[in-house]
């Protein structure tokens, strides 16, 4: 299981991520798309990211705005492994034009 995070250390780790915001035990981003298409090719990205690392997102898909939500459930709290994806997030969304 991996160790949570103390307040101290999200609050660095999300410094270090812009459109990142902390919500209890999670950490919450919303990206916009250019398209639909766009918006499900982020999705699909993501969705291969996660599964290499073994860390899965909530995923709310709203026509070109989409919202990840990461916590690590089984550690109870926000680890180094939810600020990992979370940065995939952003490379990935960048890539597709997403902000």
């Amino acid at each position: 299981m991996a160790d949570t995070l103390d307040d101290d250390a999200v609050a660095g780790r999300l410094r270090e991520l812009p459109g990142w915001a902390r919500d209890g035990n999670a950490i919450r981003r919303q990206v916009r798309a250019p398209s639909f298409l766009a918006g499900i090719d982020v999705v699909t990205d993501v969705a291969r990211a996660a599964e290499d690392a073994d860390h899965h997102p909530d995923i709310d898909i709203r026509w070109r705005t989409l919202t990840f939500t990461l916590s690590t459930h089984s550690a109870g709290g926000l680890t180094g492994k939810d600020f990992a994806l979370a940065a995939a997030i952003d490379e990935i969304a960048a890539r597709h034009g997403a902000g």
